[in-house]
């Protein structure tokens, strides 16, 4: 894999290449969130590892733009800043994975593995539920006559609801599985991005129709209509 490390502390950068070269990867290196930005923009790479304290942009402005811009390159964070909200936010801003500083090479080593993975996976692009249709392509989902884009972290919350439609999930299994957090935060993260995402969806139908997205009150969301996913 070739790998883009924006990181402004040159001794966390060297002992960073050094590993990841050694375990085989290909490392180009900024020090800025502009460059960064810049090179993300460029493509040529199949991961980012960002950091959050960065000079000229902060990570999570970089990764703001770049997603906002139509980057969908994977990015795993990698900083001091380990508390919760710090996390909560790099995943809403459309990152993938988050590892806190210090670090072991071996384990960021096999969070870019697995992050490789999950983007490689040979799904179709599309996903099809009675009427609903969502394209990891465009990142649109597609309803009722209407398309909509959503963001990386609202197609992905609709993507796992609607790979198993019927079926009741828990704040907690959408926050594991969407978020990657394996532990019960205190946090209504789940319940906004369901708002926005119906807010979005529902803009241009008429009053009564709603996106089936339906809320278990005291349990979680499912996604209503009980057709089976095609392809």
């Amino acid at each position: 894999m070739k790998i883009l490390l924006i990181e402004d502390e040159i001794k966390i950068a060297e002992f960073t290449i050094l590993g990841l070269t050694s375990a085989g990867f290909k490392v180009t290196h900024v020090t800025n969130g502009a460059a960064g930005l810049a090179a993300m923009l460029e493509g040529g790479y199949d991961l980012v590892i960002l950091d959050v304290m960065l000079p000229a942009l902060n990570g999570f402005e970089v990764l703001e733009k770049a997603r906002d811009l139509g980057s969908k390159i994977p990015v795993i964070f990698l900083t001091a800043k380990g508390e919760l909200p710090n996390r909560l936010k790099g995943f809403e801003m459309g990152g993938d994975d988050y590892i806190s500083k210090p670090f072991f090479v071996e384990e960021l080593v096999a969070r870019l593995k697995a992050v490789k993975a999950r983007k490689n996976n040979d799904d179709p692009d599309e996903i099809v539920v009675g009427e609903v249709c969502l394209n990891k392509v465009s990142n649109r989902v597609s309803w009722q006559g209407n398309s909509t884009l959503l963001s990386q972290r609202e197609f992905s919350l609709v993507e796992f609801l609607m790979r198993t439609p019927g079926h009741i999930f828990s704040r907690q299994e959408i926050l594991k599985h969407v978020w990657a957090i394996n532990f019960n935060p205190e946090t209504n993260v789940v319940d906004v991005y369901i708002q926005r995402i119906r807010k979005k969806i529902n803009r241009n139908q008429p009053e009564g129709i709603e996106f089936p997205i339906e809320t278990i009150r005291g349990v979680g969301y499912r996604f209503c209509d009980e057709s089976k996913v095609s392809a």
